[in-house]
C-alpha cells in the first residue's frame, strides 16, 4: 500500500461526506410526467431523430439513430409519446442549449421485446460491438466517449491490462459503491465481456479504494474462481482520474497526448461496465442509470435509479430538497462538478450525482484574492504542473506559453483550488483557456482548409487555361496572317 502511494503524487485528502446516501439501497425513481432526452449524451455528432411529433413509443424504442462513428443513438427509456423537438439547456458548465426530443410519459410503461446473447464467447467479437453500439452505451463516469469505440484501439496496440474503475474518489457520491454492493455479479460478467472482447488481457482488474470494504468483499466474492483480480488501492483524490489510475496500478505515466492503448491500457467506469453486460446479455439499451442525490438540504439523500432525460426539479421533488437550506445546487460532485442554474436539465448518461449542501457544508463563497506565491497548488497537483503559472498566462491570454506548460495535461480534478489560500478559482480559469486554444485552433485549421481549397481552385484554373490554350493555339496559328504564305525566289 505505501509504495502503491508513492506511486501517486500530489492529490489530497477532502472530507469524503460519503455516508450520507452510501447505506441506502438503490431506489427506483418515481417516473415524471415528461421527459426531455438530448440527442446528444455523449462525445460525438448528435443523433439523427427517426420518430414524428406524436407518434407513440415503448421502452427501449429507437428514437434517434446514431449519425457517425463517435455518434451513439437514444432509446425511450419508457412507453409515451413524443411531443416535440426543441432546444433546451442540457447538463454541461457553460448552461449550453442543444437539440432534444419531449416525451410524455403514459405510465403503461410497456417496452419491446430485448434479446441478447447466452454465451458470449460464442458471438463473433463485431456482432458483440455493434450490439454495445446499438443499445447505447457510452462512458458512465467521465465525458461520454462512445463505448465500442473505445473498444477499438489503434492498430498495433495491444491491451495488456483491463482496468475497471471502481474508485469513486470524489466527494459525496456513492452510485458506483452501491452498484459494486448489489450489482456485483453484474460488474464481474460485464468486466469478463469487456477482456474477451480485448483479445484476454493478461491482467484483468477491478480498481477499488479501501473506504469501500463491502464492495470490496462483494466483487470478490462474485470474482471467485475468475481470471478478473480485485485490487485494494489507497484512499486519496484524484486516484479515480484515468491517468492517476494507470499510474497508480501500472506504475506507467502517460505521456502527453497519448491514449492509455497506447501503452497497453484499457479503463472502463463501473457503471459502463454494467451497461455492457446488460446489452449483451439481454439487449437492454442505456435507458436509466444509478444518481447519487446527496447533500443536507435533501430530506431523503440516497442513490436512485433514474431514467434518462427526468429533469433535476423532479428528482429534487421526490428526495425532499429544501430549496431555503441549500447553498446551491450542483450537477456531480463538489471538485468536478457545475452550479446547476436551470433545475430542467434532464439526466443523462454522465450524471452521477445531485449535490444540494447547505451553507455550513460548502461555507460562502470568499471573494479571491491576489496570488501570494505560496506553492500550496503546485505541491498537490497530480499532474505536477506549475498552476500558478497557468493562472498567469490564463490572465493574459499567453496561449503559446500555455501550451509550453502543457494546459491540456490538466484534469480539472479542483485541488489546485481547493487548497488555494487566496480562493482562486483556478479551475474556471483553466478551462476557459482551453477553450480560446480550441477556438483559435478551429479558426487556424478553417483558415488552412480555407486557404487549401483556393489553392487548389486557382491550380485548376491555371490548368483549365492552360488546355484551352493549347486548344486554341492551332486555330491562331492557321489564322495567322503569315500562315499560309510560301517563300518564293526571284531571280
Amino acid at each position: 500500500m505505501i509504495n502503491l502511494f508513492k506511486r501517486l503524487r500530489g492529490g489530497i485528502h477532502p472530507p469524503d461526506r460519503k455516508q450520507m446516501s452510501a447505506e441506502h439501497p438503490i431506489r427506483l425513481m418515481p417516473f415524471a410526467d415528461r421527459l426531455v432526452l438530448p440527442l446528444s449524451q455523449h462525445i460525438g455528432t448528435p443523433a439523427h431523430t427517426v420518430v414524428k411529433i406524436g407518434e407513440k413509443v415503448l421502452g427501449g424504442q429507437l428514437l434517434a439513430e446514431a449519425d457517425g462513428h463517435f455518434s451513439l443513438p437514444v432509446h425511450s427509456p419508457t412507453s409515451g409519446k413524443v411531443i416535440g423537438f426543441e432546444d433546451r439547456r442540457v447538463p454541461h458548465p457553460s448552461n449550453l442549449m442543444a437539440p432534444c426530443i419531449m416525451l410524455e410519459v403514459d405510465g403503461d410503461h410497456r417496452a419491446v421485446e430485448q434479446q441478447g446473447f447466452d454465451d458470449f464467447e460464442q458471438v463473433p467479437k463485431a456482432e458483440l460491438l455493434a450490439a454495445i453500439r446499438s443499445c447505447g452505451i457510452a462512458g458512465m463516469g467521465g465525458a461520454g466517449f462512445p463505448t465500442d469505440a473505445k473498444l477499438k484501439p489503434r492498430a498495433g496496440s495491444a491491451i495488456e491490462t483491463l482496468i475497471i474503475n471502481g474508485m469513486e474518489c470524489e466527494p459525496y457520491i456513492t452510485a458506483d459503491d452501491r452498484l459494486m454492493r448489489e450489482h456485483a455479479d453484474d460488474v464481474v460478467a460485464g468486466a469478463r465481456i469487456l477482456a474477451h472482447l480485448l483479445d484476454n488481457p493478461g491482467r484483468c482488474l477491478i480498481a477499488v479504494e479501501d473506504n469501500k470494504p463491502e464492495a470490496i468483499a462483494q466483487l470478490r466474492q462474485a470474482a471467485s474462481g475468475s481470471e478478473v483480480e480485485v485490487l485494494e488501492l489507497p484512499t486519496k483524490y484524484p486516484s479515480g482520474s484515468e491517468k492517476q489510475l494507470i499510474q497508480l496500478v501500472t506504475g506507467q505515466k502517460l505521456p502527453t497526448g497519448r491514449l492509455p492503448s497506447d501503452i497497453g491500457v484499457m479503463v472502463q467506469n463501473i457503471t459502463t461496465t454494467v451497461g455492457v453486460f446488460r446489452a449483451i446479455k439481454h439487449g437492454k439499451p442505456m435507458g436509466a442509470r444509478v444518481t447519487t442525490v446527496t447533500g443536507k438540504a435533501i430530506a431523503n439523500p440516497g442513490n436512485y435509479k433514474v431514467l434518462m432525460g427526468t429533469p433535476v426539479s423532479h428528482v429534487l421533488k421526490e428526495t425532499g430538497y429544501q430549496p431555503e437550506l441549500s447553498s446551491r445546487l450542483i450537477m456531480g460532485g463538489p471538485m468536478m462538478g457545475f452550479t446547476i442554474t436551470d433545475t430542467e436539465i434532464p439526466i443523462i448518461k454522465t450524471s452521477n450525482c445531485v449535490l444540494a449542501p447547505t451553507q455550513d457544508e460548502f461555507g460562502e463563497v470568499d471573494t479571491p484574492q491576489a496570488c501570494i506565491r505560496c506553492g500550496r497548488c503546485a505541491q498537490v497537483c497530480p499532474m505536477q504542473l506549475l498552476p500558478q503559472q497557468l493562472y498567469w498566462y490564463s490572465q493574459s491570454r499567453d496561449q503559446d506559453k500555455l501550451q509550453r506548460y502543457n494546459l491540456f495535461d490538466c484534469i480539472e480534478c479542483g485541488s489546485c483550488a481547493y487548497v488555494c489560500t487566496s480562493n482562486i478559482p483556478l479551475v474556471h480559469y483553466y478551462r476557459a483557456a482551453k477553450g480560446d486554444i480550441r477556438n483559435r485552433q478551429q479558426q487556424q485549421q478553417a483558415a488552412a482548409g480555407a486557404k487549401k481549397r483556393h489553392e487548389k481552385r486557382m491550380a485548376r484554373m491555371a490548368a483549365l487555361k492552360a488546355e484551352r490554350d493549347a486548344k486554341r493555339k492551332p486555330r491562331r496559328e492557321s489564322a495567322s496572317p503569315d500562315a499560309g504564305k510560301t517563300e518564293t525566289l526571284e531571280s
